[in-house]
């Protein structure tokens, strides 16, 4: 991925879809060492709790993310913008998912799906708000 030097402030700035794409293939490891761990502790009896599936991943997305906040200046309201976007994303695909699929709303898949779209819909715009912030 080609990242750019700020020789404001020497920090690397990365284009929009750059972090989107890094931020998917993080979700995607973290789903994938659920199912491992799954697969792992299943025959002892152990199935892990929903919020096992939705945290995992979540903490594998933060990663891209939490290394373009360190390298450059404080961006609060930016952290600010990715936090309403996350959860406005992630209420209205999980009401969508739900209405659509009424069956699955008693299992919180809706929810879930939408924590797993809007993750890398807020590394977006924490990117986007970034670049706008540097050219400025």
């Amino acid at each position: 991925m080609a990242d750019e030097k700020d020789s404001a402030n020497s920090s690397i700035r990365r284009q929009p879809w750059e972090l989107v794409v890094s931020t998917i293939v993080s979700e995607l490891f973290g789903l994938a060492f659920c199912g491992v761990a799954a697969l792992v502790f299943w025959p002892f009896g152990w199935l892990p709790d929903p919020v096992f599936y939705l945290g995992m991943p979540a903490m594998f997305a933060a990663g891209p993310v939490g290394d373009m906040y360190r390298t450059g200046p404080p961006r609060r309201l930016a952290a600010v913008a990715v936090f309403l976007m996350t959860m406005t994303v992630a209420l209205l695909f999980g009401a969508t998912a739900d209405w659509a699929f009424p069956p699955l709303a008693d299992h919180d898949v809706g929810l879930f799906a939408g924590f797993l779209v809007s993750a890398p819909v807020g590394a977006g715009v924490f990117a986007w708000f970034s670049n706008r912030a540097n050219v400025a």
